[in-house]
């Protein structure tokens, strides 16, 4: 591409300028090949031309379009050059406020100098697990990406942070540290990562101090290894420092201060543990007060102090330890102000009285006389031997400053050292990432031998970092498989060379260092001679032979040699040393051990050069260092390194100010524009295929287009970019050389600013045209306007001429008219007063015949009426002699029909179609009074007409009078006329008064009407100010009714904090429950090391479900889980957690004692009912025991009796062979003896069996005692002796032994039992007699009164006869329904009473045959026993299930454990395993075992628990358990037996609630347990859609090309799998719908359904917005459409499934609303009060954001202006709102467990074969 296509006209360049470094102009002519300069236009409009150097032909940089400022990489610009690099971080520094930035490999990070939020915990959770080039360049993106390879690739990992002092290199370090902390889990007890973090505090005090740059500058490198298991959890850590700055120790220049803790411990000083360091101000001792700065603002030293302390402590540094530090450092202080006296030039003194010499010695524990003289002399040894010499002032003074050096470098050293080895762990390090903190290269006016160690340090890591940027180019293209050229990148090995090698500066340095006269003088001349000639990197200052210039990779730097072999060789005066090794302060005695084990120190000093072989054998601090740095290098090569570059801004601290000149020397410095370098001369643009093809779709034709986009593309190129060299086609890229992006952007630009113009031109014409039409359809409409008001005036002009011509004709025709109406008047009064005269003859004449006809009318009127009269008496009497005899016949009918019920059958037949006529006709009469009124109203207003209108002919009778009058006047000769008129006025006053009669009449009917209507009006008042009152009354309750939902909402709201607060703390406790828990399995199997899950956790915080002890008041076996010591420990730290538990506990004893109580209550009844049961069953058994015996005794007796009567028989018979043996004779004796024997025991046995009759019959009567029927049972039976004098010898007769006595009494006492019975039933049928006997009366009565009311009804008209029969109807069926009603209520209580008998009876017989299964079955004989038929229903289920003791765990391993959720919720009843559990929990609460009902429900807690714990990641299992749960609590809570809960159930429902435990405790337990598992769905949900949710919302396009959506060119960090396709959001909704359908079919209530899609909506909300919030690239318009897109099909997403009421609308409130805001107008002050208006959702830190990172995406959008952002801030500051950043995507909202019950009868459930419970029963 030809310079004169880039450099034409309107092109925009960078020139160079010495105070902005550089500036930008625009061509004002185009370029011509071979021109010596440029017409160029500055920014602010001055002209300035260019020079163009004819030989070397350099044109000034090219800027890059404006769409590629202000990029997340630099290597991503299109030019990659100084100004192009400087430009973009000045747009992202000072108008986006964006202080990090990549370049390449590289992490560019600038001191805001202000603190920022984005460092909390919610921004590390949103990089972690996020590749690096999908969010916007931060410090936690280089973490995660170190953190990611070092778990995927199992390689060590160093992150190395560098850059000048004050540019915040230690924060990024630490914020690195914090990041590993957070997103790692410690597998230790206590948490390694605290221990880890604590360190800073106690290495910035040591080592961090204020310099003129920087107000907590680390002067120390330092190398920190953070050691990881396998499981990728912090195990420990180790540090290697570096390089420590001793002499700030007591030395510091103006402004600056020594280390943090010299001044922690002087403002601590007032603490009573320091009183004995005797300390006092920081300005009262030398070594703290020479830099006169001893505050740094915003700093308290004394809080500092108490944050070291802490940290001390939690790296297992003792209080002990920590004071004897502390005493060491005061020492020093103390040291600092020893006041060394001059005496002469070469000696000097020290009082043995100085105070602070004698603190000093005090504190350290050595004798002051000897610190004092070895203070001021030193000790000289030659061969023979050894000298003590005094020395000058200045050489005691170096001496003694030397002393506190060397000893604080050992503190210093002993510090790191336990630091390690708290750090340190037992367990395996598996990997490590190292954080490198370390100086950057550094150039002072003044630079001595610390600088030349930091640059040298430099030069070697920016080799290293060299070969690593071209190790990775090299490896970019060999990945992408195209062919690559050498790159010529700067190898500062000649410069290191320069340093380190044989004969380098530090040979030469260590070497005159052995010389026994070396000074800094003759090192120079030795570099000068040596190094000068020999090596181009090497050169020597024209004006100074002290010094010399090292040509370093960022800038010469000129050492001066003063110093540098003293600083080298480190010396302190030995028999100091040997003093403080003799003191008695163990901590001092340690630090010198610890140096004598060094491997740099021996303790050869036996032999005569003692002093010269130890000075041989010590090691330099210039060999120290660069060993030291040699190993370092080793590490950092053998990890994966990422590289962090800390850029200063300004030297002024100012925040957010950028200083162009000091940016670019840094740049140059840290290598960034190396990077840059190297990157340009390759291909440093690389773009995959479909992102190219997405952007410069525009520029293709559509023939051009193929289904293979890379061969679209590379047709493309080849036509856009004739050049082949300036790209490449790799297999998954194409590859751009600098400069091409830009063209291709200027040929895209172009394209669409023709197609722009085309739409332009199109719009402009279309106006034009539109113009036009409006303007002629204007003048047509002004021409019709005018012609029609010319028309209007010919017409005016016509109508008027008519008009006249038509006056003219009226005028003459009245004129004649008049003269003839004269004439015809004179002529008609004539004619009119003639006819009067005749007309009143006339008149009289008919008058008396009308008078006469009157007279005879009346008379003949009587007559006929007399003769009417007569007739009507006499039909009435024939009437009525014919109606008596036809009612006596219907009267005898009636009584007969009377007697039968038919009658009133027919009486009653018809009588509801009769009322519902008579409605009828009520409601049409109530219609015709309203017609009947509305007539009324007419006739009120006809009648006040004709009023007016007689009125008004009086008037105009009074008119005429008037006018007769005159009339009169002038002919007084006509008194005729004079008559007629009198006689008029007569008549006239005749018919006024008619008239006022007529009028009074209705005036009085009208006033009845008007007091009706008033009487109405008032009633109508009356009602109104009722119903005013009941409206106020009812507005009050409104009113009070708001109150109370205000109240409630309020309470409400307090009570869901108060539940969020709750299930955190109860998932924290289950969590420290679960961890307590798997650490005793742990240590119970002998585990060296506890560790917990391997899964990376975001948040750093456990997220298995635990198991938790169930504590129930109610069972008797169970203790109360107590929490052990190391709960206690774990959770030392949370005061308020455990404030809360102890609050819950008092709470939970509190309650449990109250249930105790209330148990003991319970027991006490059960116990007596189970007493009185026990003696019943005694009772019960005792009658049976006494039946068997009474039937055994009888089967003996009768076996004697048969024994007996063969025994004579065979005495008796004389038929028989052998003949009886002869009376006297020994068998007969025997026989005889046997015989009486016989009947003894006979007798004795018919005794014993008539007792047990009697017995048998009392018992029976004891049984009917409380009843009526036991009622006169004498149960005293006296039985008489067997042998009473008394009876009759007949008795004697027929019963020798009593036997019928006994039974005579039995069946007396059975004949009275029988007649009571007998009584009872006659008792029964009389009550049941004299019931019907009343209901008979009542008919009869009923039957009387239809009677009286049907003769009555006989002599009414028919209207008043049906009103009659109605209203006695109505009054009939009013009793009836009465009677019924009352009927009704007796047979609900008494059903009730039934059924608690029936409870009870049920609950007996239950108990009863438990107790029968229970004992042995009893043989039962062959005698007759009386046997009771029971009647047996027809066979059906009570809705509970038999198991067998100790079949729990097989019941539950089938239900719990093995059960598939997939195969119930497809083929099974939703929640059957909760069903089944409940059915065999109602039985066991049946047979009222306490132990079985708790081992079943906790063993089933248990094994819920169990499998959620192993399945916890597994979506449907949880969803499957957590409805199960719920289920199975919802069933404890429906058949609990609740009054409010019986409502709600069938009556089957109620039949089968538990009767004989209450469960509302486990209720509960289970509840807790139902909260765990909706936590841990949340969970496991979370982690399915967080992967879908930014890919699917935010990085895919549905409009691709379409919105200009930007192509950056990211180079993505971490290699990750191939993706099968673009995420979309259908592809997120379709695992919404999985999810919703899933729960669905595990039979989950709908409430928390809602409630967890509410909680999916907020999660993809939060994610989404903190996304947005942390990139740069996602906030442009087009984005905003897109994210509106997205939300709007997720809201019909709720609405095609009816979820539109849960909330889940309002958490997309504040995504939608950032959508909006990055489409709304951003310009007027209009626009910031819309935005302030729309924008409720989102706080101001969000508004701000987003707007600061709106970035356009095409040339025809605006940045958004600064003033604009503070316009917006101004208007949103009095907003009261949190200020935080980002959405807490880990919120999780408080669940609502909300009671449904089932519909489901437990007797319906059938359970599946399939399951294989046949150990089941159903009963």
């Amino acid at each position: 591409m030809a310079a004169c296509e880039l450099y034409s006209k309107f092109a925009r360049v960078w020139l160079p300028d010495v105070a902005e470094v550089w500036k930008s102009g625009t061509l004002i002519r185009d370029y011509t090949p071979g021109g010596l300069a440029l017409a160029l236009q500055l920014d602010d409009g001055t002209e300035v031309e260019y020079k163009i150097d004819p030989q070397t032909n350099n044109l000034p940089p090219l800027r890059n379009p404006n769409i590629l400022v202000g990029e997340n990489d630099l290597t991503a610009l299109s030019y990659l050059h100084e100004p192009a690099v400087l430009h973009n971080l000045k747009v992202r520094f000072l108008d986006s406020k964006l202080i990090y930035t990549y370049c390449g490999i590289v992490l560019v990070a600038i001191n805001p100098y202000e603190s920022l939020p984005i460092y909390e915990a919610d921004i590390i959770n949103a990089y972690s697990g996020q590749n690096m080039g999908d969010m916007d360049p931060h410090i936690f993106a280089v973490a995660e990406e170190a953190y990611k390879q070092m778990a995927r690739d199992e390689k060590n990992q160093s992150i190395i942070v560098s850059g000048e002092s004050g540019a915040g290199k230690t924060v990024s370090a630490k914020y690195a540290m914090r990041y590993f902390a957070t997103v790692s889990c410690s597998s230790l007890e206590t948490r390694v990562e605290e221990r880890v973090l604590a360190s800073n505090p106690i290495m910035e005090a040591l080592g961090n101090a204020k310099t003129t740059r920087n107000d907590n500058s680390s002067r120390f490198g330092k190398y920190i290894e953070i050691g990881f298991d396998k499981k990728r959890c912090i195990i420990g850590a180790n540090m290697r420092t570096y390089l420590l700055e001793k002499s700030r120790v007591v030395f510091q220049a103006h402004g600056e201060r020594n280390y943090h803790i010299f001044y922690q411990l002087c403002a601590s000083s007032h603490l009573p543990e320091f009183k004995a360091f005797k300390l006092g101000c920081a300005d009262e001792f030398r070594y703290t007060n020479q830099g006169q700065n001893l505050v740094i603002d915003g700093l308290d030293d004394t809080k500092e102090m108490c944050n070291t302390r802490r940290a001390f402590s939690l790296l297992r540094i003792g209080e002990s330890d920590q004071m004897d530090i502390f005493q060491i450092l005061a020492a020093l202080l103390h040291l600092s102000n020893v006041e060394v006296k001059y005496q002469s030039a070469d000696a000097s003194s020290i009082s043995p009285d100085d105070p602070h010499l004698m603190v000093f010695c005090e504190l350290t524990g050595v004798p002051c006389e000897d610190m004092a003289h070895w203070l001021c002399h030193r000790k000289i040894q030659t061969t023979t031997e050894t000298y003590v010499k005094s020395i000058s002032k200045i050489h005691a003074i170096n001496g003694r400053d030397a002393l506190a050096k060397h000893v604080y470098a050992m503190l210093f050293s002993w510090i790191v050292d336990r630091i390690n080895g708290a750090l340190k762990s037992a367990v395996k390090q598996h990997s490590f990432i190292g954080v490198l903190d370390i100086y950057g290269f550094e150039t002072f006016d003044i630079n001595s031998f610390e600088q030349f160690c930091i640059n040298y340090a430099n030069e070697k890591l920016q080799q290293q970092f060299n070969q690593h940027v071209f190790k990775l180019e090299q490896e970019e293209y060999m990945k992408e498989e195209i062919p690559w050229t050498l790159i010529d990148f700067y190898d500062n090995q000649p410069c290191i060379n320069l340093i380190e090698a044989k004969l380098g500066v530090l040979d030469l340095l260590d070497e005159e260092c052995k010389m026994p006269k070396g000074s800094d003088d003759t090192w120079a001349q030795k570099l000068y001679n040596v190094l000068l000639r020999q090596n181009a990197h090497f050169d020597k200052p024209r004006l100074s032979n002290t010094a010399f210039i090292i040509h370093h990779f960022a800038d010469k730097v000129e050492y001066q040699c003063e110093g540098f072999l003293e600083k080298n060789k480190d010396t302190v005066n030995l028999e100091q040393i040997n003093v403080l090794k003799n003191c008695k302060f163990e901590l001092l005695l340690k630090l010198f051990e610890d140096v004598e084990k060094m491997p740099s120190y021996t303790k050869k000093r036996s032999s005569v050069r003692a002093g010269s072989a130890q000075r041989d054998n010590k090691k330099t601090v210039g060999l120290q260092f660069r060993q030291s740095l040699h190993l370092l290098m080793d590490t950092l090569n053998a990890t994966a390194p990422h590289y962090v570059r800390c850029i200063k801004p300004n030297d002024h601290k100012a925040s957010f100010i950028l200083d162009p000149g000091r940016t670019m020397q840094q740049l140059r410095a840290c290598g960034i524009l190396e990077t840059i370098r190297i990157s340009a001369a390759g291909f440093p643009s690389r773009w995959t295929y479909q992102e190219f093809f997405s952007r410069y779709r525009v520029l293709m034709k559509q023939e051009d287009v193929f289904p293979d986009r890379k061969q679209t593309c590379k047709d493309l190129m080849k036509k856009l970019i004739k050049d082949q060299d300036k790209y490449q086609f790799g297999k998954n890229k194409i590859f751009f050389r600098a400069g091409q992006v830009a063209y291709l952007e200027k040929l895209r630009s172009d394209k669409l600013r023709m197609a722009c113009v085309r739409i332009q031109k199109t719009i402009r014409c279309w106006l034009a045209r539109k113009k036009y039409l409006r303007m002629r359809e204007s003048a047509i409409t002004i021409q019709r306007h005018v012609r029609g008001h010319q028309a209007r005036s010919y017409v005016t002009f016509l109508r008027r001429t008519r008009a006249a011509v038509l006056i003219q004709k009226n005028v003459r025709m009245w004129a004649t008219r008049r003269g003839y109406q004269q004439q015809r008047v004179a002529a008609v009064a004539i004619q009119c007063f003639f006819r009067a005269y005749m007309a009143r003859k006339q008149y009289y004449k008919l008058m008396y015949e009308q008078k006469a006809l009157v007279i005879q009318t009346w008379a003949r009127g009587w007559l006929a009426r007399v003769r009417y009269r007569r007739t009507l008496a006499a039909v009435i009497l024939l009437q009525s002699c014919v109606r008596r005899m036809r009612a006596k016949k219907e009267l005898k009918k009636l009584k007969v029909e009377a007697r039968s019920v038919e009658h009133f059958k027919k009486l009653n037949f018809g009588m509801e179609n009769k009322i519902i006529e008579l409605q009828h006709k009520i409601n049409e009469q109530h219609k015709e009074n309203r017609e009947l009124n509305e007539k009324l109203n007419i006739v009120e207003k006809t009648a006040t007409v004709e009023r007016e209108k007689q009125n008004r002919e009086i008037l105009n009778l009074h008119r005429s009078v008037q006018k007769a009058n005159t009339k009169a006047e002038k002919l007084p000769s006509l008194l005729e006329q004079l008559s007629f008129l009198q006689h008029e006025l007569e008549t006239t006053h005749k018919e006024k008064d008619d008239l006022e009669e007529q009028t009074k009449v209705y005036r009085m009917q009208t006033q009845q009407v008007i007091e009706d209507l008033n009487m109405k009006n008032n009633l109508l008042n009356r009602e109104k100010d009722e119903l005013n009152k009941s409206i106020l009354e009812h507005i009050q309750q409104l009113t009070d009714s708001r109150k109370q939902m205000e109240d409630t909402s309020q309470l409400e709201k307090d009570l869901t904090e108060e539940r969020s607060r709750y299930q955190t703390l109860l998932s924290e406790h289950l969590n420290l429950e679960e961890r307590h828990r798997d650490l005793k399995d742990e240590m119970s199997v002998n585990i060296g090391s506890n560790q917990f899950s391997d899964k990376r956790r975001g948040s750093g915080s456990s997220s298995n479900s635990s198991e938790f002890t169930v504590s129930l008041g109610s069972t008797d076996n169970e203790d109360s889980s107590i929490p052990t010591e190391d709960e206690t420990q774990s959770t030392a730290d949370l005061p308020v957690l455990l404030k809360l538990q102890r609050r819950v506990k008092e709470l939970e004893q509190d309650k449990q004692s109250l249930w105790k109580q209330l148990d003991k209550k319970e027991e006490v009844q059960q116990e007596k009912a189970k007493e009185e049961e026990e003696q019943r069953s005694i009772g019960r058994a005792e009658l049976d025991l006494e039946r068997l015996k009474r039937q055994e005794l009888e089967s003996h007796n009768k076996k004697l009796k048969q024994d007996l009567n063969e025994l004579r028989k065979s005495l008796t018979t004389e038929n028989s062979d052998l003949m009886p043996p002869a009376p006297g004779t020994l068998p007969y004796k025997i026989l005889l003896e046997q015989l009486n024997s016989s009947n003894d025991e006979l007798e004795v046995r018919k005794e014993e069996v008539l007792l047990l009759r009697s017995h048998m019959v009392r018992q029976e009567a004891l049984k009917h005692k409380g009843s009526a029927l036991g009622e006169g049972v004498n149960l005293d039976l006296e039985i008489p002796p067997i042998h009473n004098p008394d009876r009759s010898t007949d008795i004697r007769t027929l019963n020798e032994d009593g036997e019928l006595w006994l039974a005579y009494e039995g069946l007396k006492e059975t004949n009275r039992l029988l007649e009571r019975q007998m009584q009872d039933q006659e008792h029964f049928h009389s009550e049941r007699y004299n019931m019907l006997l009343e209901e008979v009366k009542k008919l009869k009565s009923e039957k009387e009164e239809q009677q009286k009311l049907m003769t009555q009804s006989l002599f009414l008209p028919e209207d008043a006869r049906i009103d009659a029969g109605l209203n006695q109807e109505i009054t009939r069926l009013t009793n009836e329904n009465l009677e019924l009603m009352a009927t009704q209520e007796k047979q609900e209580q008494t059903v009730r009473k039934l059924k608690k008998q029936l409870k009870t009876y049920v609950r007996k017989v239950e108990d009863f045959e438990v107790s029968a299964q229970q004992k042995n079955n009893v043989s039962v004989m062959d005698a007759p026993v009386r046997v009771v038929n029971i009647s047996r229903k027809e066979k059906e289920y009570r809705g509970m299930l038999e198991y067998r003791e100790g079949d729990e765990g097989h019941l539950l391993k089938t239900v719990v454990t093995d059960i598939k959720p997939r195969g119930v919720a497809v083929s099974f009843l939703p929640g059957l395993p909760a069903y089944i559990i409940f059915m065999c929990l109602r039985y066991a609460d049946s047979v009222n075992d306490d132990q079985r009902v708790s081992s079943l429900l906790n063993a089933t807690i248990s094994s819920i628990k169990g499998v959620i714990k192993r399945r916890g990641k597994d979506f449907e299992v949880v969803s499957f358990w957590l409805a199960n749960t719920c289920r199975l609590m919802h069933c404890l809570k429906q058949y609990s037996g609740d009054e409010t809960v019986m409502k709600q159930n069938t009556p089957k429902q109620n039949e089968h609630c538990l009767v004989n435990f209450e469960l509302s405790e486990y209720q509960q337990v289970l509840g807790d347990l139902a909260i765990q598992i909706y936590r841990q769905l949340i969970q496991c949900m979370a982690e399915i859609l967080q992967p879908l949710i930014v890919a699917s919302m935010l990085d895919t396009e549905t409009m691709q090309g379409a919105l200009g959506s930007k192509a950056t060119g990211l180079r993505k960090r971490s290699t990750s799998l191939p993706e099968e396709g673009p995420i979309t959001v259908d592809i997120l909704l379709e695992h919404l719908g999985r999810f919703y359908i899933t729960m669905t079919q595990h039979g989950m209530d709908a409430d928390i359904i809602k409630q967890v899609v509410k909680q999916q909506f907020y999660i993809i909300c939060a994610v989404t917005l903190n996304h947005l919030l942390l990139r740069k690239d996602m906030c442009s318009w087009s984005k905003g459409l897109q994210i509106r897109y997205n939300v709007w099909q997720m809201k019909e997403w709720l609405t095609e499934r009816e979820l539109a009421d849960c909330g889940a609308k309002e958490t997309l409130e504040p995504l939608f609303e950032a959508a909006q805001l990055l489409q709304i107008n951003k310009k007027t002050e209009e626009d910031a009060q819309a935005i302030c208006n729309m924008c409720s959702a989102l706080n101001t830190a969000q508004i701000v954001k987003v707007l600061t990172l709106y970035t356009p995406v095409i040339e025809f959008e605006e940045r958004v202006s600064s003033t604009f952002i503070a316009t917006v801030k101004n208007l949103l500051k009095d907003r009261i709102e949190l200020s935080t950043l980002m959405m807490d995507a880990k919120r999780m909202f408080s669940v609502t467990l909300t009671f449904t019950p089932s519909p489901v009868a437990l007797e319906t459930i059938q359970i599946p074969a399939s399951l294989r419970l046949g150990f089941l029963t159903h009963i």
